[in-house]
């Protein structure tokens, strides 16, 4: 050591001194403006098709006005004098109408300027992220995380520890969200402006409250954050060894025995509390056999997937609302719409291996939209002529219309049946095969 000169003792300080990412040090507030993110970011919205937000902008819309308006709300996000508008609070209904789900809506400007955000400070995060973390991920998805519990099950692990995450997005704590965002975001002005649009506050009729706390669900960054968020669960369950699986805010542990499952629950739970200053839905929360959990809308039978009760019953809720006799709609307009939900149920929770309820289920869709058809004819001679067209005897078509019975009930007679049959729905409306479909995504050629 003697022996070294000062230059090689510089030299020897530098070598053992750790390597800052350049990434991390880079003007991120400025490769958020370039040009090319930000029109990366305005693809992404456009094909999104949001809906409105506080000042009534429509994606339509926003072309012109960002003609004329950009450049200087570019340089106010650059200059830190741009103020992100409140979002603007709208109720979705849940699932079979069981309650509200509250979405936060930014205007068009604000969601344009957040992809921009993620699409800058997505990167330095994501490779970082855990494996068992699929939710809103490139080249992730949840199937992913259903099937990389389904290994596990099948290699002995039959306890599911399921803790359910009371309102996630709304109770986030943002000094400790901002805390995690900074260990790699070291740009102080595109911090700011993330926890601008923490505290932009929320619209809830005319009333403006702020937020405090939370990240409003429906905001483009709010996937990213809360992956940033949730990073620290997901590092403490590798550190103790645990198999899981995590999408956004829900996620699955599998362990060899009730009482192991007990133990890792009462454990996280002090950890989600403590750390992450989250909340726990104990009545929600299980620790129990995995043929009873419930994931991401699929459950495990032995070590195959279904889809769960629930979506089934989702299903059928949503059919009956798009068949529903009084919505006034085109029909041409209903069989799109139908067929769009149909088509996205199918492709996602056609992971499942449970085909014996789907022939039963096609067979009420069909009496539904006979029902439909039947509803909108409305004069006996407009039943009369839409009966003969088909196909129908002459005698049964005007005795069906005659009846003084209900549509439910005349859409499972012999004259709307003989009329209106399987293949004329399916050619003629356009009506997807629910079969076809899913022999087509079990069984491709």
């Amino acid at each position: 050591m003697a022996d070294l000169t000062k230059t090689d003792l510089k030299q020897v300080t530098a070598a053992r001194r750790p390597v800052m990412d350049p990434a991390l040090s880079e003007d991120l507030l400025g490769r958020m403006l370039t040009p090319e993110n930000l029109r990366k970011a305005w693809r992404q919205v456009k094909a999104n098709h949001g809906a409105p937000g506080v000042d009534g902008m429509t994606i339509e819309d926003f072309p012109a006005f960002a003609r004329e308006h950009w450049p200087s709300i570019r340089q106010a996000v650059r200059d830190a004098t741009y103020q992100p508008s409140p979002v603007r609070r709208v109720e979705i209904p849940k699932r079979q109408g069981k309650g509200m789900r509250m979405l936060g809506i930014p205007w068009v400007v604000d969601r344009v300027l957040q992809h921009a955000i993620a699409q800058v400070v997505g990167p330095l995060f994501d490779p970082g992220f855990s494996a068992s973390s699929f939710g809103v991920r490139p080249g992730r998805s949840a199937h992913q995380a259903v099937q990389q519990l389904q290994s596990y099950i099948k290699r002995g692990y039959k306890v599911a520890v399921d803790i359910d995450l009371a309102k996630f997005l709304d109770r986030v704590n943002h000094d400790a969200l901002m805390a995690r965002v900074a260990r790699k975001v070291r740009d102080k002005a595109l911090l700011r402006r993330i926890g601008k649009y923490l505290r932009a506050g929320v619209l809830v009729g005319e009333s403006l409250q702020p937020t405090e706390e939370g990240v409003p669900q429906g905001s483009p960054l709010s996937p990213l954050l809360s992956n940033v968020m949730l990073d620290d669960l997901d590092k403490e369950l590798e550190r103790r060894g645990h198999h899981f699986a995590r999408y956004c805010d829900d996620f699955l542990i599998v362990v060899h025995s009730q009482r192991a499952g007990e133990r890792v629950k009462a454990s996280l739970t002090r950890f989600l509390q403590q750390p992450l200053k989250l909340e726990i839905n104990e009545t929600k929360s299980t620790v129990g056999p995995t043929n009873a959990c419930t994931f991401l809308g699929f459950t495990f039978h032995g070590t195959r997937i279904y889809w769960s009760p629930e979506a089934s019953q989702d299903f059928r809720y949503r059919l009956r609302k798009l068949t529903g006799r009084s919505w006034g709609v085109s029909l041409a307009y209903r069989m799109h719409k139908l067929n769009e939900y149909i088509r996205g149920w199918l492709h996602y929770l056609g992971l499942s291996h449970y085909y014996r309820p789907l022939p039963e289920l096609a067979a009420w869709l069909r009496r539904r939209l006979r029902m439909c058809v039947w509803k909108q004819w409305r004069y006996v001679r407009t039943k009369v002529r839409g009966l003969l067209k088909l196909g129908t005897a002459t005698q049964t078509a005007i005795l069906t219309a005659l009846s003084r019975k209900g549509p439910w009930h005349l859409a499972r007679t012999l004259a709307t049946q003989t009329g209106m049959t399987k293949q004329w729905l399916t050619e003629t409306l356009g009506l997807v095969s629910i079969r076809a479909l899913w022999i087509s995504l079990h069984y491709p050629t």
